[in-house]
């Protein structure tokens, strides 16, 4: 089998890469420039800017003989937007580029295109007790999340009328050994020492492990229930944001200073402060019913939050 896979050195792409290559399959990744850092058997294909693919500027050669194409590669959330116009960055990369690599993949006889969106689309937050499924109506809030609802929509158009088949998986925040931005963040903190007013947070929000994300999409990449589908994919049990730091204390064997300020403060302060979105994802529920997964392909996860959190202490404790 070979799949070509975009975004390989990001977070999820790197991890996806290790993954195939030790399932001795064959690899063909996009790169802006040749590195070092993917495995020597890794094909690298140098291609500075996806959104740039056209019917001149083509891929249909080398993908002739792939059979699967994992698009990981994105232009991420990103949380104070420099741009003058977000909206249009976002379409480029993740829309523009998306509908051209799944247009060539389907001209040149690829059999499976797996899309990698995210739970932003269904929204940014559910109410007590109930839960985001594949069938909810898309509630995309900011421009990143409309630009993934767009991409989604535009191979759902295509695969109407193309035999390659199409796999969507929404996913919510992902964490792993090397995660970045504010995960990584917080460990920092956590590590230090610091106090953080988070000793009384009693929200519940779906999490994924990098393990569990690659194990989900290398099942869709032979299951064939998986094909035309779209998948909401979650860890098995959902956490609390003071639960989260303490098992994160608790991996990186440090102790975890929690003071218990009530989150009605906290919430005020944050939206006094122009904050009100990271309140939310600090304080609010995000939570994912997997059951469709469960069902029609019979997934389940392959690691736990605290075994995911091992392997992240490991890892960070390893790079010193």
């Amino acid at each position: 089998m070979k799949v070509f896979i975009t975004g390989a050195t990001g977070f999820v792409g790197r991890a996806l890469v290790s993954e195939l290559i030790s399932s001795d399959i064959e690899i063909v990744a996009t790169v802006r420039h040749r590195t070092a850092e993917l495995p020597e058997r890794v094909s690298q294909i140098i291609c500075d800017d996806l959104s740039q693919l056209n019917e001149t500027n083509s891929l249909i050669d080398i993908l002739s003989d792939v059979d699967i194409v994992i698009h990981t590669a994105a232009r991420a959330h990103v949380m104070k937007d420099s741009s003058s116009d977000p909206l249009s960055e976002y379409r480029k990369m993740n829309v523009t580029a998306t509908k051209e690599l799944a247009r060539q993949a389907a001209e040149a006889g690829v059999k499976r295109f797996i899309f990698v969106s995210s739970v932003k689309v269904n929204g940014e937050s559910t109410s007590h007790n109930q839960m985001f499924s594949e069938t909810d109506e898309p509630q995309p809030v900011d421009d990143y999340s409309l630009s993934k609802l767009e991409a989604e929509q535009a191979l759902i158009d295509m695969r109407k009328v193309s035999p390659m088949k199409v796999v969507i998986i929404r996913s919510p925040l992902v964490y792993g050994p090397g995660v970045k931005a504010n995960f990584a963040n917080v460990i920092k903190l956590i590590n230090k020492g610091w106090s953080l007013p988070f000793g009384r947070v009693h929200n519940k929000r779906s999490m994924i492990a990098i393990d569990n994300l690659i194990a989900f999409i290398k099942l869709c990449m032979s299951h064939p229930a998986a094909a035309n589908e779209l998948f909401l994919i979650a860890d098995k049990e959902d956490i609390s944001t003071t639960a989260l730091l303490k098992n994160i204390a608790k991996a990186y064997g440090v102790k975890s200073i929690l003071l218990p300020i009530p989150v009605a403060l906290m919430s005020g302060l944050a939206k006094l402060l122009g904050k009100q979105d990271l309140a939310d994802r600090l304080f609010g529920n995000l939570q994912i019913d997997t059951s469709k997964a469960r069902r029609i392909l019979n997934w389940s996860p392959v690691i736990t939050m605290d075994e995911q959190l091992e392997k992240m202490a490991d890892f960070d404790k390893n790079k010193k």
